[in-house]
């Protein structure tokens, strides 16, 4: 099954590498999908358009890569979605969770999201509770780490990959 992940907003395509090498080492097909920047309605055409399969692929991507998948997934239902610290809200703005989640209800693939406990994107006890909002959700977070697992590479990878293969792909 292919995986495909979307950088992001800085659209660092390199910062993917190491993700895409280390799922890659565990034989996954990884597509890295450069998006456009701006709004992140406007990179769901993008995304859907590098996506070969879409019932067959796992999509997802970093903060604003992850967020457009997560609006694909819930217009059109990939087999899975991964999103590594996704944007809940701009920091300081936490009122804005709800809006960046009013898809998540829509959603019907299994979804992993990997998150920092100090991420200023996503405060911890309101990404807990809006998890909720999500049929089939796995939520793994790693305490003292901020927007970006960089620090926690190898460890969020175990984890993509475990879920992965609980999945069957």
């Amino acid at each position: 099954m292919d995986l495909y992940l979307a950088p992001g907003a800085s659209g660092n395509l390199a910062w993917l590498d190491p993700w895409a090498a280390g799922l890659a080492a565990d034989e996954r097909t990884v597509t890295v999908v450069p998006l456009p920047r701006g709004r992140a309605e406007a990179a769901v055409a993008a995304y859907r358009g590098a996506v070969v399969d879409l019932s067959c692929a796992v999509i997802g991507g970093q903060s604003f890569g992850g967020r457009v998948a997560s609006m694909l997934a819930a217009d059109d239902t990939p087999a899975g979605l991964i999103c590594l610290s996704y944007p809940l809200h701009p920091p300081g703005r936490h009122a804005e969770w709800d809006r960046r989640t009013e898809h998540w209800p829509a959603i019907h693939c299994p979804v992993l999201l990997l998150s920092g406990e100090s991420d200023p994107f996503a405060r911890i006890e309101l990404l807990r509770a809006a998890v909720g909002r999500l049929p089939r959700a796995t939520l793994v977070t790693y305490p003292r780490i901020g927007h970006g697992l960089n620090p926690v590479r190898a460890a969020a990878l175990g984890a993509i990959i475990d879920w992965m293969e609980r999945l069957g792909r």
